[in-house]
């Protein structure tokens, strides 16, 4: 029998926002996403791809409709507002009939509906049905690195008016060759570093401007957003120097959150050596051995 385990809010967001060539959603053993409440609450709003659960005549919970949930990497069951493990509602009754079928952890989202919908009205939908071609198409946004403070993304989510606005974001950081972004900007601040996808390519010295950016202004209440053109190498790296500088987070560590939020994640090995003389200078030894690190 599977783990039960609690998932937060901005796990699942980030869940709901992978790309490879097109969403991860539209991959029929990725994500088992189960809104466990009841059917009227769940026609009026309900989380983007979710699938109603339904009870048979003696009120016993059935398994999701054309779903084989031994095959998920992910499975997921929210109800209303279910905020830990001990609380017997409705999506913790769920889980515990998925766990009996899943390989891999059932998860819970923490606050449910309620909190999620707060969190990202933007993933709400009336919709039920979707077909192959409109989850490959379904927009997805950065992946929330800080929850409420730090994203990682690519150029066109940069130039999408929408997604700076739905995330509130007010500061971006383009990591790119030629400065795209600085005749798109309305209200956002903007820091070009120029460096090109390269082994050669020097980022390292760009760290301490990036991670000073980065927490000017976080500290000022704004919501940062780093990009380079595919969301996978340069702004991971960039990402990854913060993280070792701001939360004093060995290279390890840093790798293994970015892994978790972006799976495709792919610094190339210039920027990893790069990382690791960062590691010696924010923490003054190398802690990481970067040939064991692995995707």
């Amino acid at each position: 029998m599977a783990d039960i385990v609690m998932l937060e809010p901005f796990e699942l967001y980030n869940l709901l926002n992978q790309r490879s060539r097109a969403s991860r959603l539209a991959e029929i053993n990725y994500l088992c996403l189960i809104d466990a409440r009841e059917t009227q609450d769940y026609r009026t709003s309900h989380i983007i791809t979710a699938k109603n659960v339904k009870k048979d005549s003696e009120g016993s919970f059935l398994p999701p409709e054309a779903v084989e949930v031994d095959s998920m990497q992910h499975v997921v069951v929210y109800d209303s507002n279910t905020s830990c493990l001990q609380e017997r509602g409705r999506a913790a009754e769920y889980a515990q009939a998925l766990a009996e079928q899943s390989l891999y952890p059932v998860h819970i989202v923490r606050g449910g509906f309620q909190k999620f919908s707060a969190l990202y009205p933007f993933l709400r939908t009336e919709k039920l049905m979707y077909t192959i071609m409109e989850l490959e198409n379904l927009k997805t946004y950065p992946v929330e690195v800080m929850a409420g403070l730090l994203y990682m993304g690519d150029r066109d989510q940069a130039e999408d008016y929408n997604i700076l606005r739905d995330l509130k974001i007010s500061s971006v950081i383009s990591i790119s060759q030629s400065d795209t972004l600085g005749s798109t900007r309305g209200h956002e601040t903007v820091l070009h570093i120029p460096a090109a996808d390269s082994a050669v390519s020097d980022l390292y010295s760009s760290f301490e401007r990036i991670c000073g950016f980065i927490a000017s202004h976080i500290s000022a209440g704004s919501r940062v957003l780093i990009v380079s053109r595919w969301g996978r190498s340069r702004c991971s790296a960039a990402t990854a120097a913060f993280l070792m500088h701001h939360l004093k987070y060995t290279l390890e560590e840093a790798w293994r959150c970015l892994l978790k939020c972006k799976p495709n994640m792919r610094p190339n090995a210039g920027f990893l050596q790069q990382l690791s003389d960062w590691e010696l200078h924010t923490s003054g030894t190398k802690v990481t051995e970067i040939s064991k690190l692995c995707f």
